[in-house]
């Protein structure tokens, strides 16, 4: 029998990828019979949860109107007393073994691990994003890759006004990590920090985090995919799966397609769609635009390309999609930036180009299309079987399991 996990995110709904490593944590450990119990902010998007009495009221700032009221936001944003509050009183109804944190920055905000600490929980955070050592969270700045924060110049953000080119928005995460470093929320108060990807742990010691308070612990893919594999004829296409947003490469890869020839399907929708629809038919590209797929009907369509292309230029993290291509028996194409190519055998599971190089892409997509259907298919066959090794739910409930047990958890 388990102990009592309290499982810590924002959202209490699929909005991402962390939300779905979060969710999906707390089904894989209810069914290795621990209790998880969860700590939000109220959404009208939320799932159902006996718990959610205990979650903060929302916070979506920019939304009010009133000066007041918007001050009262940023100070919630930067450290949030109703969160302490809140978490205070559901710890006195569960006294949970164990604290795993996710994305909290911004709604419930760091607050909360004190609080954690004084009540002699063992606390952990999974760093789905770069916000430990980034104010803006992507080291990505309009201009582009951005390290320029680094050795704690944060005034960087401001000056390059990162958050959505906005110097209000901007302004306030400069802010809110001097704040945060100098009460040292994160650093004086985890135990772990858990990195899906090995890019993310060396950068994370780049920026001068203790290499001791990291661990690796790659991301999983939902064993329903393993479990369930979609039978589906190999089509002529390669897909992107994903947002639509200027850091994914979607322009890159329909340049690519456009110099190679080779047919692209495009699933997801977001603030780039309108601009890549126009850039399909300026340079030719036989693109069809999918939009937003989930479930059976994403799993059919990744399971007939030729492979799913990741033509990132930031430094992603551990893409689920990558493994959930894998789990469904297809090969990957992705760049070589962040944690990608930690998650491609070249050759073997996928191929690997440069970022931000179409005529690069454009060979590879040829590079891979010239390889027979059967070479196609023994590279995602490799894939799967790597996944279910490494990147499985039984691994991942392994590996933290035995985390927790070395903070001193015994349920």
């Amino acid at each position: 029998m388990g102990g009592t996990l309290l499982a810590i995110n924002n959202y209490f709904y699929r909005r991402g990828g962390a939300e779905a490593i979060f969710l999906d944590q707390m089904d894989m450990f209810e069914r290795a019979g621990w209790q998880a119990v969860p700590f939000s902010m109220q959404h009208p998007n939320n799932l159902n949860s006996d718990w959610s009495s205990y979650f903060i009221p929302e916070i979506e700032f920019g939304r009010q109107s009133g000066l007041m009221t918007k001050v009262e936001h940023s100070l919630e944003v930067i450290y949030s007393r109703k969160a302490r509050a809140h978490l205070n009183r559901l710890i006195d109804a569960v006294r949970p073994d164990v604290a795993h944190a996710h994305n909290v920055y911004h709604h419930i905000s760091p607050s909360i691990f004190p609080l954690l600490k004084k009540r002699g929980i063992p606390t952990v955070l999974t760093a789905h994003d770069l916000k430990l050592a980034c104010p803006a969270y992507k080291m990505l700045s309009p201009q582009g890759i951005c390290e320029k924060c680094k050795g704690g110049k944060i005034y960087n953000v401001l000056v390059n006004r990162c958050m959505k080119e906005s110097v209000a928005l901007s302004g306030l995460v400069m802010v809110e990590t001097a704040v945060h470093r100098t009460l040292g929320l994160y650093r004086n108060h985890l135990d772990k920090i858990i990195v899906p990807s090995r890019f993310y742990q060396a950068k994370l010691m780049e920026w001068g985090w203790p290499s001791e308070q990291l661990v690796h612990i790659p991301n999983f893919v939902d064993q329903s995919i393993t479990d369930h594999p979609v039978s589906v004829d190999e089509g002529d296409y390669f897909l992107f799966a994903g947002r639509l947003a200027p850091e994914k490469g979607i322009a890159t890869l329909i340049k690519a397609a456009g110099l190679s020839g080779q047919r692209l399907r495009i699933a997801g929708t977001g603030p780039d769609e309108a601009a890549l629809r126009a850039l399909a038919q300026e340079v030719g590209a036989d693109v069809e635009f999918l939009g937003y797929m989930t479930g059976r009907a994403l799993h059919e369509t990744i399971a007939g390309a030729k492979a799913l292309v990741l033509p990132s230029e930031w430094y992603e993290n551990a893409p689920v999609s990558l493994l959930e291509a894998y789990a469904l028996g297809r090969p990957v194409i992705g760049t070589n930036i962040g944690g990608i190519p930690e998650l491609i055998k070249d050759g073997e599971t996928g191929l690997i180009a440069q970022p931000s190089d179409p005529q690069g892409l454009a060979r590879v997509l040829n590079s891979m299309s010239h390889l027979s259907e059967n070479a196609r298919r023994d590279m995602g066959a490799r894939g799967r079987a790597w996944v279910q090794q490494d990147f499985s739910q039984a691994a991942y409930l392994d590996r933290t399991t035995t985390l927790y047990r070395e903070l001193g958890v015994r349920p």
